[in-house]
């Protein structure tokens, strides 16, 4: 009886691959949660100064949310997240939520 040789992976082999592929994850994992915090800190940035640049272009004194929204200075979408998100207006100035 002749004995076959059957072609496959060693164990070694095996826990070589899967030790690769964990430090592979350890490097990738902290940094796409650092550019997600970084896209989210640049978005947050351009809808302040959106929001900024529609107060200042208001006329009329002391805007509210509201206000710009039936003015349509700003969008329904863009009044609820300035109000959900805690943005403020102080004096003309558009005061970001402490996060």
């Amino acid at each position: 009886m002749l004995k076959t040789k059957h072609s496959a992976f060693t164990l070694i082999e095996m826990v070589i691959v899967l030790f690769i592929i964990s430090l592979l994850l350890l490097i990738i994992i902290p940094n796409v949660n650092q550019q997600k915090k970084s896209a989210e800190n640049k978005t947050n940035a351009a809808f302040r100064t959106t929001l900024q640049t529609q107060v200042d272009m208001y006329d009329g004194q002391n805007p509210s949310w509201e206000i710009l929204e039936k003015e349509h200075y700003l969008s329904e979408s863009q009044a609820k997240k300035a109000v959900k998100d805690g943005y403020k207006i102080n004096d003309g100035n558009v005061v970001a939520p402490n996060k």
